[in-house]
């Protein structure tokens, strides 16, 4: 009887600290976890629907008009072809302060269409496929803001719910034009959150980025009879992706520069009197970045000058880095906390095994942990969003949440089988219940929106703010 009673004391014990070190949530909290429950097959319905629809950069009207249903459906004033975007919309609920938005994306990338199977498989050969899995972070985006206006309805929590239907990330960054046409003026603080192969609050920066073209003219002739009468636009290209190329030894190892050659001429025996290359330049600072934009330009003369051609370039777009705001990534991280890892079934597990085994990646299967809250590194390195340009007009607050394997090349066929499937589907419900139970937390403590807004004020300082775009309306049907 003895030993009973000193092993229940010890039971107790464990059940206890067990109990004391989860963190305590209140009935809002458990309020939208179960929302988003609930809504788990019609999210799901709603991610497969955009997973099967492949639309890429500004042609998303399916998945637009998807979402912009199930928002009205669920009560909320939409607003579609903002910004003078087609795709682009807001959905919102409520009224007065605070105002919370929270960011949908749900563009795909081309090439990349693929089955929900772990060896490569296209659907469509050649079309284009959910690779980043936006399928995932639209829905979950708008499943998290329909749980708080169900409690913005109920009259438990006051002020205003704003999703932000933004398209064209993979491409042209549609939220330069969304952030230009004043939509975010009155935000207090946006959430955010990426699929990824990791659970975690996001507390690192990106990359700050410029697209541009350049295009060089010159005069046809025939290669062989006469090539002495020709002006090579072909010869200009060559001359000023190897410039590039030599370039790439004296910058700095946090810069990257991509080109796509897209048109150096149509046949053998012509002198091309035309070419076109498309030209990327990133660091991990705007500051950094615009060095290495200028010194590339200037190539680009050089590159007309000794082949004697006429050149142009034509700025496309160009993003900033994220703001980090680590005040609203320790609130989120608590959430995470208390949701705990995802767990997985046996065949989710083989499911990812199988996905690494495919791209030879270790075979270790799906991470399933919280990852510690992050120091934020000085020159993180990685790739580039336009919710830097957001995080620069308003405190945003960002989520990494688990959708994919470890291992999984990002933009790759891998990731879309993913995002089609059930390891896909439980990432996109844990994001819709962390970030809702975040933004719980903002609509009940006025203190916390103003600590948030109080470091982002820091972190800006004196820099203004303006937005790397040409004049005049998007390159909806620009053909690049």
């Amino acid at each position: 009887m003895k030993k009973f009673i000193l092993t229940f004391f010890a039971w107790s014990l464990v059940v206890l600290v067990f109990a004391q070190s989860k963190p305590n949530i209140n009935k809002n909290k458990k309020s939208v976890i179960q929302n988003v429950e609930a809504n788990y097959k019609n999210l799901t319905d709603l991610s497969d629907k955009i997973w099967s629809y492949e639309e890429i950069a500004f042609q998303e009207k399916q998945s637009s008009a998807a979402l912009a249903e199930y928002a009205r459906n669920n009560g909320f004033k939409v607003t579609t072809g903002v910004g003078e975007i087609p795709t682009a919309l807001v959905a919102e609920y409520g009224s007065g302060k605070p105002i919370i938005g929270i960011l949908g994306e749900f563009d795909a990338l081309p090439g990349l269409s693929q089955k929900t199977v772990p060896t490569k498989d296209p659907v469509h050969e050649g079309a284009p496929g959910h690779g980043c899995g936006h399928n995932l972070f639209g829905v979950a985006s708008l499943g998290a803001a329909v749980a708080i206006k169900e409690l913005i309805a109920a009259g438990k929590l006051k002020g205003t719910i704003r999703f932000y239907g933004t398209p064209a990330e993979e491409k042209f960054f549609g939220k330069l034009w969304m952030i230009r046409a004043g939509l975010f003026d009155d935000v207090d603080v946006v959430m955010d959150w990426h699929p990824s192969a990791e659970t975690k609050a996001n507390v690192q920066s990106s990359l700050a980025l410029v697209d541009f073209m350049v295009e060089f003219t010159g005069q046809a002739a025939h290669a062989s009879g006469d090539p002495w009468n020709g002006r090579s636009a072909g010869d200009a290209i060559e001359a000023y992706t190897h410039g590039i190329n030599m370039y790439r030894e004296h910058i700095k190892p946090t810069v990257r520069i991509h080109y796509h050659i897209q048109d150096a001429g149509k046949v053998v025996n012509v002198v091309p009197d035309y070419s076109r290359i498309w030209v990327r330049v990133r660091d991990t600072k705007r500051t950094g970045m615009q060095v290495v934009y200028d010194q590339v330009q200037k190539m680009a003369e050089g590159a007309a000058i000794i082949t004697n051609t006429e050149h142009k370039v034509s700025l496309i777009s160009g993003i900033h880095e994220v703001l980090v705001n680590r005040t609203g990534g320790a609130a989120l991280h608590s959430n995470l906390e208390y949701l705990g890892k995802i767990d997985y079934t046996e065949a989710e597990q083989d499911f990812g095994k199988k996905i690494q085994k495919a791209v030879g990646k270790p075979e270790i299967g799906i991470t399933s942990k919280i990852e510690p809250l992050e120091d934020t590194q000085e020159h993180p390195m990685g790739g580039s969003t336009d919710v830097g340009d957001v995080s620069f007009v308003a405190p945003t607050i960002r989520l990494s949440a688990t959708t994919a394997p470890d291992g999984t090349p990002w933009h790759s066929w891998a990731v879309v089988a993913c995002g089609g499937m059930s390891i896909g589907h439980k990432g996109m419900a844990y994001a819709a219940k962390a970030l809702s139970m975040t933004m719980v937390d903002l609509f009940e403590k006025p203190e916390l929106v103003k600590e948030v807004k109080k470091e982002f004020k820091e972190r800006l300082g004196d820099y203004e703010y303006k937005a790397m775009i040409p004049e005049g309306p998007p390159p909806l049907n620009t053909g690049y």
